[in-house]
């Protein structure tokens, strides 16, 4: 009699298969937004039998759903529409930053559901003190999306420095130096929530999940090339090359905020001298417009906003000599880099109207390819959608949409 088991190996490479096979579907309906089974087996290469089964099980697992719609432009019967479903699975994104603290819940289409901002003064405060009070905004944030029937697959931490395998080796405006940030915050969290399924917890700079929210988010239409800058009380800076974020050999790149600009300017807070941050950072330009944080009964950026917008002088030098110092470090990362855009996101979006002039004046200057002396829209304010928060949030919603299974298997069973 014939042997008609499957050894092992074939039953494993057959679950890797389906598992890769979820993915795809779901991925394409996540990227399509509404679209039938017949169009996603057209996209995936598969038999339209093998996709409704693929669709059945991500139905059955809270991934998809049918939206009740039905589309009769393709050959044979209307099929019914599938969308990505708007409870279960999302992601939760914390930025932490010297003067807030913000949370985000996403849902698997990227939609903001939940979202919590607190601001406060982290300068002097010990890493577990921050880590504390994030977790407590955290948790908040979490009953919120539960009461939306959301449930997070992991937290994605953004922070201001330099990390590495879970550590900020160096965050300069925070004083931390070697502080394990992700195993700390889930030790705060899990305090909080006793009862709770424990959450992975992931880590990356602000400034690089800032830039993944302007490019899965943001208004950049076909550029998926850029440079990326957010500007708070330091320089961030992020690349994004053909869609994919730049991190270097040891997931160091983009930190533009302390390429020199005067090898004898005033000491920066990194341990060097002259820094772009000592003269384009928030402190820098606040303390050349004569302002002090919170002067005026405001948070210090919109109060040199509104003197700006008043056309007064100080305020008006003082955002025109950061944006000729943008311009001269900016120029230098376009001729190395070649993206097709610049976007200035943080507090220099507030400033952009006062800012961009210099900056732009001085990319059309020095940058060799002759492509920025004319105004292209090249340099651009980022859009509202582009914060860190929302793109840390995303990242763990991306790595749902990568390996639904995993996500199931984590959940606790009903």
């Amino acid at each position: 009699m014939k042997n008609t088991q499957v050894p092992p190996a074939a039953k494993a490479d057959r679950s890797t298969v389906r598992r890769h096979n979820l993915s795809l579907v779901l991925r394409v309906v996540h990227d399509e937004g509404e679209v039938t089974r017949a169009a996603v087996a057209a996209r995936v290469g598969l038999t339209r039998a093998a996709v409704s089964s693929l669709v059945e099980q991500l139905l059955a697992g809270g991934f998809l759903v049918e939206s009740g719609k039905t589309f009769s432009g393709q050959a044979g019967r209307p099929g019914t529409v599938l969308k990505v479903a708007g409870t279960g699975p999302a992601g939760l994104g914390v930025e932490i930053n010297i003067d807030y603290v913000s949370v985000c819940v996403v849902d698997l289409a990227g939609t903001d559901r939940v979202r919590l901002t607190t601001h406060l003064d982290n300068r002097g405060a010990s890493p577990e003190e921050v880590l504390d009070r994030a977790a407590r905004i955290a948790a908040r944030t979490l009953e919120s999306a539960a009461e939306q029937e959301l449930r997070p697959a992991g937290v994605r931490l953004a922070v201001p420095g330099l990390l590495s395998g879970g550590t900020v080796r160096q965050a300069p405006n925070l004083g931390w130096h070697g502080v394990a940030v992700e195993e700390m915050f889930g030790r705060a969290l899990a305090r909080l929530r006793p009862a709770g399924r424990p959450l992975p917890v992931g880590s990356d700079n602000e400034a690089n999940s800032a830039a993944l929210a302007e490019l899965w988010f943001g208004g950049l239409d076909r550029v998926r090339s850029f440079l990326y800058l957010t500007g708070e009380t330091g320089v961030g800076g992020a690349l994004v090359l053909d869609g994919e974020l730049l991190r270097g050999a040891h997931g160091f790149a983009g930190e533009i905020g302390h390429v020199v600009v005067d090898p004898d300017g005033p000491e920066c807070r990194c341990g060097a001298r002259g820094c772009l941050e000592q003269y384009a950072g928030q402190a820098a330009l606040l303390r050349n417009a004569g302002l002090e944080p919170g002067q005026g009964g405001a948070p210090a950026v919109t109060e040199l906003e509104r003197r700006a917008r008043q056309g007064e002088p100080r305020a008006l030098a003082a955002i025109e000599q950061a944006g000729r110092q943008l311009g001269l470090v900016l120029s230098g990362a376009v001729n190395l880099f070649d993206p097709d855009a610049v976007v200035l996101g943080g507090s220099y979006r507030l400033l952009m109207p006062w800012l961009a002039p210099a900056t732009h004046a001085e990319l059309a200057r020095r940058v060799v390819s002759g492509l920025w002396s004319a105004d292209g829209g090249r340099l651009r304010a980022s859009s509202s959608s582009g914060d860190a928060a929302r793109g840390a949030a995303a990242q763990v919603v991306r790595e749902v949409l990568a390996d639904p299974v995993a996500y199931a298997e984590g959940q606790p069973q009903s």
